[in-house]
């Protein structure tokens, strides 16, 4: 990686929704960078909760539930993208068959034996569990950033996994100094 790639990989950043973003799936959303490459990007909707629980999912996928801890959790909408799929963003690492190493603490695993450990332990206790995620081909977030349709901002993992779904958008925008009521939906270029 080049250091100008370097300097603008989003991996492990936020993407905060600018109002003209009028997309259902896509509007106040606060996504978080889990891979971001010159071949495309990669990231989870950490705000917008299913009406669906970590319980009634583990019941649909034939796991049962031994813990109680995660039962009430939710499931989110990660993304339009194979949203029949499930999701699990979390810290620690651990060794699971399928995981993106996001940072040395956060990982982005999509193989069914974190969701058995889950149900067994209720390890990674820190975690998000989405269905479907958000994707861009080359190019696509660069050019979506140049449209000022994003803003970005170092991620803060404990607004993902301390925060309640309702205030993650409002924390990451506090950490830009700045109040969503004060964005303008008017896309303009100096």
């Amino acid at each position: 990686m080049t250091p100008m790639e370097a300097a603008n990989n989003l991996t492990h950043h936020f993407l905060i929704a600018m109002p003209a973003v009028t997309d259902p799936c896509f509007n106040r959303a606060l996504i978080y960078v889990c891979e971001h490459t010159p071949q495309g990007a990669l990231g989870v909707i950490v705000n917008k909760p299913l009406e669906l629980t970590v319980a009634g999912l583990f019941e649909k996928v034939d796991l049962e539930l031994k813990t109680k801890d995660a039962a009430a959790l939710p499931v989110y909408f990660g993304g339009p993208v194979q949203m029949d799929r499930g999701f699990v963003l979390h810290r620690p690492l651990g060794e699971w068959q399928a995981s993106m190493k996001v940072t040395d603490d956060i990982a982005l695993t999509s193989s069914r034996d974190i969701l058995a450990a889950i149900s067994q332990t209720g390890e990674p206790q820190d975690m998000l569990l989405t269905l479907g995620y958000a994707g861009w081909n080359a190019g696509q977030l660069e050019t979506e950033l140049t449209q000022n349709a994003w803003l970005t901002i170092p991620a803060a993992p404990e607004i993902i996994f301390s925060k309640p779904p309702e205030a993650r958008l409002t924390a990451a925008m506090h950490m830009l100094g700045i109040d969503f009521s004060q964005l303008s939906d008017v896309v303009g270029h100096a």
